[in-house]
């Protein structure tokens, strides 16, 4: 249980945190996913959840209700369409297939539909009841894909965009500069959407927005920090060319926060993209591993208050059903009805850090996403050396142009390969060409096979599970 100790208060983090977090400096990070309103539940209560529930800190949460499905994606049949069995019956509606064509970025076999993996002996099984639509399994450093399930199956994203939006914005501000919300800031957010709470002509710290970002999804937070971005047009564009810029070719961006609109698409491919590049930013570590935190509140009696958020990030947090996931440290989690529950997830064993996405369990369980998640990190620390990869993610223009040509110009005449033969051929490895010193390693005409890796600073491991 939260206790509620002010302003002044020691946030409680989660125990994978990341070296790089200022030493003695409290750990604010974690992420809020959106919570479902219609056909929900209280687990403990059993009473409707309609626009907002309380989090176990009292705090309200606002759940998301979608209107529109993006037009990139062929619409499912509606509820109460009811096909013929051809026997006169009635079955349920089939569940959308993934395109027979996708993108080929980070090797040929991500492209194909179905399940990527490439055993080798002794390896354990991939888990039998996996659901969602789509998910991957990374490593973070090298970017090795491990195994992947229509990766490039381009979904309604939910609020892991967010993660995209603060790769976009978090490096503009320092944490201490201090707004004052006008009410035109918080103009133009979609109805139900899920908020931190703050409060037009109040004064909130970049800190205490993006704590408002990924604790509770706050879509308020969100067009504040638009605001001051010039704009949710403006944010949105260069979103758009953030996106372009990490070689996230699935993505198109509509909403700065998420919320459901017409056309707006990600893949868990790209998400991880996001994910690896937000993560090597000491600020977006810290907020993504935040499990609570205080937050500021109104004006009484010529003081300033406080409330507890938590973050519902439940494999950070933990929830009735679902325990925290030893090592893990974010990164964030999404809801909308038409995006069915969104998740990325880092974490760490021994030296080991993978990356897993998951998008739209079939499965309409309670933290299914989160479930699924865990069982794919660990098969993925299990099988990691006994797999060969089937793909990779793929490195910013910057470091290696367009990614879609599978090896553009960077500086002159030096190129980068890497990505797998878009034949998707049963070996499954993929070669890179090595950069080092700059300059282009090849030995006896044939490229060296390298893993290139973006390191990412050492995770804390949790510390017995407490918060």
């Amino acid at each position: 249980m939260e206790s509620s100790m002010g302003s002044g208060s020691i946030r409680r983090s989660a125990g994978a945190l990341f070296r790089g977090v200022v030493s003695g400096a409290p750990a604010p990070t974690g992420t809020f996913t959106d919570v479902p309103t219609s056909s929900a539940v209280h687990p403990i209560t059993a009473a409707p959840v309609r626009r907002r529930i309380l989090t176990r800190t009292g705090a309200a949460l606002a759940g998301t209700a979608v209107l529109l499905p993006p037009l990139l994606l062929a619409a499912p049949a509606h509820a109460d369409e009811k096909p013929k069995d051809g026997k006169g019956g009635q079955h349920a509606p089939k569940a959308p297939a993934p395109p027979a064509g996708m993108s080929k970025v980070g090797g040929g076999r991500l492209g194909q539909a179905g399940t990527q993996v490439q055993l080798k002996p002794g390896a354990p099984k991939l888990p039998d009841d996996l659901t969602a639509r789509s998910w991957i399994v990374s490593d973070a450093e090298s970017g090795k894909v491990l195994a992947s399930h229509n990766a490039h199956w381009q979904l309604p994203p939910a609020s892991t965009l967010k993660m995209l939006f603060a790769d976009t914005v978090l490096p503009k501000f320092p944490k201490d500069q201090k707004y004052t919300v006008k009410p035109a800031d918080l103009a133009g957010m979609g109805d139900g959407s899920s908020l931190v709470g703050i409060k037009e002509n109040l004064s909130y710290t970049v800190h205490d927005l993006w704590l408002g970002v990924f604790l509770r999804s706050g879509n308020d937070a969100v067009h504040t920090l638009s605001a001051m971005n010039g704009g949710t047009a403006k944010t949105v564009q260069e979103m758009q060319k953030q996106a372009e810029a990490l070689n996230a070719t699935d993505t198109h961006v509509v909403t700065p926060d998420g919320y459901d609109a017409p056309g707006q698409v990600s893949s868990a491919y790209d998400l991880s993209l996001f994910a690896r590049a937000g993560l090597q930013n000491a600020d977006f570590r810290e907020y993504c591993s935040t499990v609570s935190t205080q937050f500021p509140g109104e004006v009484k009696d010529g003081k300033r208050g406080t409330f507890g958020i938590q973050n519902t990030n439940r494999l950070l947090s933990g929830d009735y059903d679902v325990k925290p996931y030893p090592g893990i440290a974010g990164v964030k989690n999404g809801y909308t009805t038409n995006a069915g529950s969104t998740f990325t997830g880092v974490a760490q064993r021994g030296e080991r850090k993978l990356l897993v996405t998951v998008m739209n369990p079939e499965k309409k369980e309670h933290n299914e996403a989160y479930k699924e998640t865990a069982k794919l990190f660990d098969w993925g620390f299990a099988a990691a050396d006994k797999v060969e990869p089937v793909g990779r993610l793929v490195g910013p223009r910057s470091e290696e142009g367009d990614a879609r040509t599978g090896g553009a110009k960077l500086d002159g005449d030096r190129t980068r390969a890497g990505l797998e033969d878009a034949s998707g051929g049963s070996g499954g490895a993929w070669t890179a060409l090595a950069i080092t010193g700059g300059a282009l390693v090849v030995l006896g005409g044939l490229a060296l096979l390298v893993h290139r890796r973006w390191p990412l600073p050492e995770l804390m491991r949790r510390r017995g599970g407490k918060h």
